[in-house]
């Protein structure tokens, strides 16, 4: 049958070391983004007008821009006119990180500034300074409110590295490409059989991490 020539042991590794590429992106993205986030969203959440505005803008200014602009202003616009050796992974893992620290940090702002008022009055009776305050106290607390955020970010990350083909990484959606243009002119249910086989990657690897995210999300609220 058509399907099992398709779906053969080579073909599914090639389409295993391809959602191998995605997951690279999506991890290496939000442990980037995890530490990133986590500076600028204390810094947000401190009451400074002008910081805040500053980092506000900028995160707006990641959200209204579609990824898959960003990709192309790092990979064809930047690395060109500065001159840079910047393969089409090295700006997928940029443009990942940037939009995921911005994300996490609007997420670790929401956390923090959830804190009640008399945390940081206790905290500043037991003579604590501001950075020990937030390192000891606010941090630990805020974190139970921020992992089911950052859960379902890596979630919504995976899902959308499927664009990065746009820019010649070879990953899950790139190899299904290449699968189907080898034997579309044999089988018409090539599409079909392979990006239905991608789709069950994408569900196995997403659905338990939503699940993961919403079970967090009831437990900690």
């Amino acid at each position: 049958m058509q399907d099992s020539v398709l779906l053969n042991a080579q073909n599914l590794l090639r389409l295993g070391e391809g959602l191998v590429v995605s997951l690279e992106i999506s991890i290496l993205s939000i442990i980037i983004s995890v530490f990133g986030g986590l500076i600028l969203g204390v810094l947000m959440s401190l009451k400074n007008r002008f910081l805040y505005a500053t980092l506000k803008i900028c995160l707006e200014i990641v959200r209204i821009m579609p990824t898959i602009v960003w990709l192309f202003i790092f990979y064809f616009g930047l690395a060109r006119a500065l001159n840079l050796h910047l393969s089409a992974f090295g700006a997928s893992l940029v443009v990942f990180s940037i939009w995921g620290i911005f994300e996490m940090m609007d997420i670790v702002r929401g956390a923090v500034v959830s804190i009640p008022k008399h945390q940081f009055e206790s905290a500043t009776s037991l003579g604590l300074n501001r950075l020990q305050i937030y390192i000891y106290i606010i941090i630990p607390l805020a974190t139970r409110r921020l992992v089911p955020g950052a859960v379902n970010l890596l979630s919504r990350m995976i899902k959308t590295t499927s664009i990065v083909v746009l820019i010649g990484v070879i990953e899950v959606v790139k190899v299904g490409q290449q699968i189907i243009e080898r034997h579309v002119f044999s089988d018409n249910l090539a599409p079909f059989w392979i990006y239905g086989f991608i789709f069950f990657l994408y569900f196995i690897i997403c659905y338990p991490i939503s699940k993961l995210s919403a079970k967090l999300e009831r437990r900690w609220e």
